[in-house]
């Protein structure tokens, strides 16, 4: 994968490492957090609430210091990340959505993690886990950068991870199950690929809103109600497609998205 398809400089992660090598999302730990934060805090202050404050009840300091950089890693915790930014804005938003929500953020910013998509959203609805498919697509990925034990707790902490944002269900055997795409949910994927330079209809179409199992003319409505709440600007008429963030990007941040395409 090209690192130009995922722009760092706007909060993507590319390269061949990823959290999922010794973690989950951790969704758990980010509600948390979020719960006792403002949106006025900073990465310090972040970091001081899980390694000073305990706020997430790690029984160790090192636990909580390493709790601490494992969620900066997927979710940046600092305000000057669009993705961070905009994860803060909608996270309230709809709660039911914030499980996909916290995925997509994930997704963006592991790589290893964003291997294993297509080896999950192309199971159909009640279709077993496929644990060959997704070690392989992580092989294909990785090569072999990822040795036989790290690479089995990848495929472990994905599976977890999967399961957290409801695209899988069950312990011992885990199946696959539809999610509902929420408002929030919706408005992030579509960041997602207004962040890589896409424009148009192509921004119904991506990976992002594949991962919400939805139709784009599904997505477009919901898009819509979006609009309406302030969130975005969607306008669609016949087969125009205009889709822009004013209020969750700086205009720094459109401009380093301009390479993109109609």
């Amino acid at each position: 994968m090209s690192s130009a398809l995922y722009p760092e400089q706007l909060g993507f992660k590319s390269g061949e490492s990823g959290t999922h090598t010794s973690r989950t999302m951790m969704l758990d730990e980010l509600t948390v957090l979020l719960a006792s934060s403002n949106a006025a805090c900073r990465r310090h202050e972040f970091v001081r609430l899980v390694v000073d404050d305990n706020v997430l009840a790690k029984s160790t300091v090192a636990t909580r210091r390493l709790t601490a950089q494992r969620l900066g890693e997927l979710y940046a915790l600092d305000t000057g990340s669009p993705l961070f930014r905009a994860l803060l804005k909608l996270w309230e938003v709809d709660r039911a959505g914030q499980p996909v929500l916290a995925l997509l953020c994930s997704l963006a910013r592991d790589p290893l993690l964003r291997a294993t998509v297509p080896a999950i959203i192309g199971l159909r609805d009640g279709q077993a886990f496929d644990r060959d498919a997704v070690t392989a697509a992580l092989r294909m990925y990785a090569g072999a950068r990822l040795n036989e034990s790290i690479l089995d707790k990848v495929v472990r902490n994905a599976a977890s991870s999967w399961t957290q944002s409801g695209h899988l269900f069950g312990r011992t055997l885990k199946r696959r199950q539809r999610v509902k795409p929420a408002v929030n949910a919706v408005t992030f994927a579509l960041l997602l690929g207004y962040l890589q330079g896409l424009r148009g209809p192509a921004l119904l179409r991506t990976t992002w809103c594949q991962v919400l199992d939805s139709t784009p003319e599904a997505l477009a409505n919901i898009a819509s109600r979006a609009s309406l709440a302030g969130f975005m600007r969607f306008r669609h008429a016949g087969d125009v497609v205009e889709i822009s963030f004013p209020d969750l990007l700086t205009k720094q941040e459109i401009e380093m998205t301009s390479h993109g395409q109609d």
